[in-house]
């Protein structure tokens, strides 16, 4: 695997760490003082076995999109794996202002994505900042139910659920428990060209976003746990910029809707649950591969071809079970159905299966140790390929927080 050297937009982005800290260290606790800081994280290391083939990036996690869609594609089965890319390092910052509290958070993990793929290297995750009842940064979208992640080991999570942190603008009408979020996020989709992918005609076609997505939640919260619905409404646009005969040109109207909960049975366990359906929303989903496809139009000269919002289906259903203070198990299952286009290449991305059991044990506080099985499944499109992933993971990881504190 390829060692990635530190670029300076790397280096002064730990520079800047350093200064945060030189700034805040000087604060201590005192009685009766309010939180001003806190530094938190983690070091993670996985070592597993991989009884199958994945595409090489993505060695140690479970995404069924990227199994193989023909035999043999990533090479030959098993092979043993090793990482650290889980690890992470934030700050939190509370700071009294003439207008109220401004919260603030800074995060990143090592887990290389998009260019940096396969590598371990900094990714960040937050850079968010909220005073009162508005927000704005890179955080969670309120499409997305962050506490239906399950217990797990394995990084990547439920293939079928919601999970995205985007940039955004957000008004929270209601806080706390029960909560109401109303918020403007970065628009994006990526397309599939299908069969036509390589035709001349298509090259000169170009997304274009004239609105930002609009995305609300709103979660009840009861003493047995809590229901939200959240949902998202978008367009999406292509332009055809070809002087030819054809006009490749379209839209297309993004929506879902998110039904999530976590149910308490008893002090010992939590079941998360998440079910969600929509058209054009893929990349809001944790894997899943294109927003918009191919659909023959042959009865119009002019546009023979056009786009369509690919309809998907997504479900999650974990249990989390607490055997004692020491050990803790998660099992379930989650899965992603998407209605592909009938323009789309037969080894489309079509069904995708995720599945894990797991046993934790914490000898210490702040120390945690564990095995997990894990299942993948992938389903192609038209040409009757199927393919699963089976692998074991050992991870070991330690948690840090440090908080400092402001007099009043």
């Amino acid at each position: 695997m390829k060692k990635k050297r530190f670029s300076m937009a790397k280096i002064r982005y730990l520079a800047i760490l350093v200064c945060l800290l030189a700034v805040n260290l000087i604060r201590g606790q005192d009685d009766g003082a309010k939180k001003s800081m806190e530094i938190y994280g983690f070091i993670m290391t996985d070592v597993g076995y991989n009884f199958n083939q994945i595409q090489s990036d993505w060695y140690d996690v479970v995404r069924p999109t990227k199994l193989p869609s023909y035999k043999d594609q990533y090479g030959v089965d098993g092979n043993y794996y090793a990482s650290v890319r889980q690890t992470r390092f934030g700050i939190k910052n509370w700071v009294d202002t003439g207008i109220g509290e401004l919260k603030t958070q800074f995060e990143f993990e090592l887990f290389g994505t998009g260019v940096d793929a396969g590598q371990t290297t900094f990714r960040l995750r937050h850079a968010y900042a909220e005073i009162g009842k508005f927000g704005a940064g890179q955080t969670w979208s309120p499409f997305m139910d962050i506490d239906v992640f399950p217990n797990t080991l394995e990084y990547w999570g439920p293939t079928g659920m919601v999970f995205f942190r985007n940039i955004q603008i957000r008004y929270m009408p209601i806080q706390g428990d029960t909560r109401l979020t109303i918020a403007l996020e970065r628009p994006g989709a990526s397309a599939d060209q299908g069969v036509y992918a390589d035709r001349i005609e298509l090259q000169g076609v170009r997304a274009r976003f004239p609105f930002p997505d609009l995305s609300a939640e709103y979660r009840q919260a009861f003493s047995f746990g809590y229901i939200e619905l959240a949902g998202i409404l978008r367009k999406i646009e292509w332009k055809d910029q070809n002087n030819d005969q054809y006009d490749l040109s379209g839209n297309a109207l993004g929506w879902g809707l998110n039904l999530s909960t976590n149910v308490k049975f008893g002090k010992s366990d939590v079941f998360r649950g998440q079910v969600v359906y929509g058209e054009g929303i893929q990349n809001y989903m944790n894997d899943a591969p294109v927003d918009i496809g191919i659909q023959n139009n042959f009865g119009n000269a002019v546009k023979p071809i056009k786009g369509v919002a690919l309809p998907l289906v997504g479900v999650v259903a974990f249990l989390d079970h607490s055997w004692n203070e020491k050990f803790t198990t998660s099992i379930g299952y989650s899965m992603i159905d998407i209605d592909n286009s009938d323009g789309m290449t037969n080894d489309s991305f079509k069904k995708g299966q995720y599945a894990i059991a797991n046993l934790l044990y914490s000898p210490a506080k702040n120390c945690l140790v564990g095995g997990e099985f894990q299942w993948g499944d992938r389903d192609n499109f038209r040409d009757g390929w199927s393919t699963s992933i089976t692998k074991v993971q050992f991870s070991f990881k330690y948690n840090f927080s440090e908080a400092f504190y402001r007099k009043n």
